[in-house]
């Protein structure tokens, strides 16, 4: 990842590329060790990459893990190549065939494909994977997949905010593009669209091309946020010593007007009201509906 010789604060958001083949906790346990040694440091990702994927990884350092819910809450865009005519157990290529109904016979045509996405924009219900990282009984789903268990998860309410056909290559693939929020399964959507056109799919490339304001970096060559280009989708308040001496002390941010995000939301993507207060170039509070979230230290 070569980070060793960057000069860097304790806390920080990284923006990582991930390689197919790789884990997203393979990269967290790279980047702790580069960072930190053999001292103890605190790192997270904020949001799963499956192997198979590949694109941006978010990692959180230090006070920055607090901060995991708010990535969660901002738009998520993929590039997936579904394949058509065989469903799998998995929803991607790296699983057992369930069904195949033969693309040449039902192969969907380009205007079915786009009255297909309809239904899967705004707020939905998704089953997820049986091999996705939810959890099962305190054990994660893709342990009891692995294993041969069968069961099904329940649904889940998700988001998709747009969706759009790139290439065509009928009848045997087809590449989409969406931007969804957290918790959205861009292989359970290649399922469905599958069962929708009647002929079965499978997801068999996806990468995440941006979250939020911010792109894939150059493998390599990761790319460290700090200050007020944290969470720049929020409104801000520049805390004085005295505002931020209240705050430490359990008060909740001053109520003046703040200065409004650098980096607006999509039109009608849905998210929460939080204020981010920020104190000599470091985001050290967030908060929402109740008392502020504080980050030892700053980010």
């Amino acid at each position: 990842m070569c980070v060793r010789e960057m000069k860097r604060p304790p806390s920080a958001l990284w923006l990582v590329h991930k390689p197919i083949g790789a884990t997203s906790a393979s990269l967290v346990d790279e980047l702790r060790r580069e960072l930190a040694g053999d001292r103890p440091l605190k790192v997270s990702h904020g949001g799963v990459l499956d192997p198979f994927a590949e694109g941006l990884v978010i990692l959180l350092v230090g006070a920055a893990n607090k901060l995991f819910e708010r990535l969660h809450e901002v738009p998520k865009v993929y590039r997936a190549e579904v394949v058509w005519g065989v469903e799998t157990d998995t929803c991607d290529a790296g699983g057992q065939r369930v069904s195949m109904t033969g693309a040449a016979h039902v192969a969907p045509t380009p205007a079915a494909l786009e009255a297909a996405l309809g239904p899967f924009l705004g707020w939905t219900e998704q089953v997820p994977p049986n091999t996705s990282n939810k959890w099962v009984d305190g054990e994660r789903a893709y342990v009891r997949a692995h294993r041969g268990e069968q069961f099904t998860l329940p649904a889940q309410q998700v988001y998709c905010h747009a969706a759009r056909w790139l290439t065509h290559d009928l009848p045997r693939a087809s590449t989409l593009e969406v931007s969804v929020r957290g918790g959205f399964y861009v292989r359970s959507l290649a399922r469905d669209l599958g069962r929708a056109l009647g002929c079965g799919a499978h997801l068999a490339q996806l990468a995440r091309t941006t979250v939020g304001p911010w792109s894939v970096p150059r493998p390599g060559e990761p790319v460290q946020l700090t200050g007020a280009d944290v969470l720049p989708w929020l409104p801000s308040l520049e805390l004085t010593d005295d505002e931020w001496g209240r705050v430490r002390r359990g008060a909740a941010l001053p109520t003046r007007a703040p200065h409004p995000p650098t980096w607006p939301m999509p039109l009608g993507f849905p998210g929460a009201p939080w204020l981010r207060a920020l104190r000599n170039g470091r985001l050290v509070a967030v908060q929402g509906d109740a008392a502020p979230v504080l980050l030892p230290g700053g980010v």
